[in-house]
């Protein structure tokens, strides 16, 4: 089951972006077992949702700067939980966001 299936029911809002967190190496390239708490704390993830966008003080559209699929570096805190079927994703806000990598 693909993660879009998994979450097509959460459509998120106004400026808000769906965002799962790439999970951090389990293990180092020799092999060995990294403890979990000795892991990096990961500063990317992949845009899963993104909401229509904001509006200006003027009612005009503002459209979110990332798409579905995008991949993204997050600030080390925030972001909203969300937990479905056991995989938890993070809400964020589309100005919260600080850059997409370039692939």
């Amino acid at each position: 089951m693909s993660v879009a299936t998994k979450v097509k029911n959460i459509v998120p809002l106004l400026d808000r972006v769906l965002v799962q967190r790439i999970k951090p190496e389990q293990k180092t390239s020799t092999g060995i077992y990294i403890p979990e708490k000795a892991q990096e704390a990961p500063n990317q993830g992949h845009v899963i949702a993104v909401g229509k966008g904001s509006l200006n003080k003027e009612g005009k559209h503002i459209p979110t700067q990332v798409a579905v699929g995008d991949k993204i570096i997050l600030p080390p805190y925030g972001g909203t939980p969300v937990k479905v079927s056991h995989e938890e994703y993070l809400l964020f806000r589309d100005s919260e966001i600080l850059a997409k990598v370039a692939e």
